[in-house]
């Protein structure tokens, strides 16, 4: 089996060559990742030791046993620490989708996702002399032409381009989102060399299915390297979430904008995960927390247009001087995902049986949405709760310790399950489970998990989504009417239930808690 491991990596290596070629550039800084041989050697071997790891450190372990399981951790920890340099060392594309894995918290193993996840603060940065190329070739004039002022170190760097802080020469400040030079040319040369690895370590492995992991790359890439795109979706959803003035997205200056170079708004604040500069700034984390799920809780499931990349690089919190409000910075519009109304309708009824502990439901819809026979792990990998916890009604309790390790130990043991029900479920559902992960990621962060507060905005949500497709359905207005009416009525009976929390929550619910008690006891 090894033997056929270093036979497959061959094979990749030759085709993958022969389809990449010599990447080569109209570009004099050329360095060992401007040769596609490199970037495919590199991948290969890395796949290669991966692969030959695996099946050599566990063959003689017997299965079930401590030794077992800790040799199987080592060999998850050194494979990550693989895949990590690889990223680091191959960049654009091959970080895009390392910081997809680390985000697949329900699928992956932790030495997976714990290592990967650096990818999100690690990524290389371009030289000033390759950005200041980039500018030149779509602008038509260099740095010293267009600004006054334009920082050298980036405020930050991503897979696909890094931003910079300038003033322009009318006095603006502006942040400018510069591509790096070569993702462009680098990028489908790239999903064809992963396409190919995928393929031979499935015929190694029958139970490796991430092909839906490429297929996904290959389709969201190319929108996320058109910048001109990027700014129209910032200003969709600044538009279609224009109730909620907590949210500010970067205006967009169009006059200077190319498809490689975005100029934007200048705004700062601090990472939304970054606990310690909410305290030092008096921002209420809770309040990060509810608004936050709001924003997407509105955007899911009222207007199907999502921001899919709520990393906490992308999402700024700052609190404003003037008028002591928290605001939340939403950032980097290049990746929506648009859902259609019969997903969205069926997303809204699976989470409204979610919330409401309804079994029948909660098989119905999850079938719906693709999971078949396997709609417990669909709902347990929706939620990231135990299926007891599902059962139970997921707002009854809070996500303890002990059912974060179980869910981590049902990943490793569910992975063909898991893997089969992500080719099977709508493509739709692949960003949204990212998006879930990556929200979550922010509320462990900020110990803000699994509110109470947080399953009621999504249920209003839910009300109002569902309401307003039945009331578009009709040209009755008595139907309407009646849409409408039972509309008011499930959001009295969440705003009375809300009440009700934070009295149980507070001083004087408590004191009258206590009196009525007594007061029973008495009688």
């Amino acid at each position: 089996m090894a033997r056929r491991a270093l036979k497959l990596a061959s094979f990749a290596t030759v085709a993958a060559a022969a389809t990449t070629g010599f990447c080569l550039y109209s570009n004099k800084h050329l360095d060992p990742n401007d040769f596609g041989v490199v970037r495919v050697g590199r991948a290969v071997a890395t796949t290669a030791v991966i692969t030959f790891d695996y099946l050599t450190s566990l063959r003689n372990v017997p299965r079930g046993t401590e030794e077992y399981d800790y040799v199987k951790s080592q060999v998850h920890l050194r494979s990550a620490e693989r895949l990590r340099d690889l990223c680091c060392a191959n960049r654009g594309t091959f970080i895009k989708v390392g910081q997809h894995l680390g985000a697949l918290d329900y699928l992956l193993p932790e030495e997976y996702t714990s290592t990967l996840k650096v990818l999100h603060s690690q990524a290389p940065q371009s030289s000033m002399q390759e950005i200041e190329q980039v500018i030149q070739e779509d602008l038509g004039k260099g740095i010293n032409e267009l600004f006054v002022s334009f920082e050298d170190s980036p405020l930050g760097a991503a897979s696909l381009a890094q931003v910079h802080k300038a003033v322009l020469q009318d006095g603006r400040t502006v942040a400018v989102k510069v591509q790096h030079p070569k993702v462009q040319a680098q990028s489908s040369k790239d999903i064809l060399l992963m396409e190919i690895l995928v393929l031979a370590v499935k015929q190694i492995f029958p139970d490796f299915e991430f092909m839906w992991l490429v297929e996904e790359a290959k389709k969201n890439l190319p929108l996320e390297l058109d910048f001109l795109n990027e700014g129209r979706n910032a200003e969709k959803v600044a538009h279609m979430l224009r109730c909620f003035d907590f949210l500010k997205v970067p205006k967009i200056h169009w006059e200077l904008s190319t498809r490689r170079v975005l100029f934007m708004e200048f705004m700062e604040g601090g990472q939304v995960n970054d606990k310690v500069y909410m305290e030092r700034n008096c921002i209420n984390v809770n309040e990060i927390s509810r608004n936050l799920g709001k924003l997407y809780s509105e955007m899911i499931f009222v207007n199907g247009f999502v921001h899919c990349d709520p990393h906490p690089g992308n999402v700024l919190v700052r609190k404003c001087p003037a008028t002591g409000k928290t605001h939340i910075i939403l950032l980097d519009h290049g990746l929506y995902q648009v859902l259609t109304d019969t997903f969205r309708l069926d997303y809204c009824r699976l989470w409204q049986a979610l919330i409401k502990a309804d079994m029948k439901r909660v098989q119905k819809y999850s079938q719906r949405l693709g999971a078949g026979d396997l709609y417990p792990l669909f709902a347990c990998m929706l939620t990231a709760r135990s299926w007891e916890s599902v059962n139970r009604g997921i707002d009854r309790s809070p996500v303890t310790a002990k059912e974060d390790v179980e869910i981590r130990n049902n990943a490793a043991a569910y992975l063909p399950q898991i893997t089969k029900l992500l080719n099977n479920v709508p493509r739709q559902m692949l960003l949204l489970l990212k998006t879930n992960d990556l929200l979550r990621g922010v509320e462990s962060a900020l110990h803000t998990r699994a509110s109470a507060s947080s399953f009621l905005n999504m249920s209003r949500c839910c009300i109002r989504a569902v309401s307003m497709y039945q009331r578009s359905r009709t040209n009755s207005p008595y139907r309407k009417a009646q849409i409408s009416l039972s509309q008011a009525l499930s959001l009295w009976q969440i705003n009375l239930y809300e009440l009700f929390l934070h009295l149980k929550g507070s001083w004087l619910g408590n004191w009258v808690i206590a009196f009525l008690s007594w007061m029973h006891r008495s009688s």
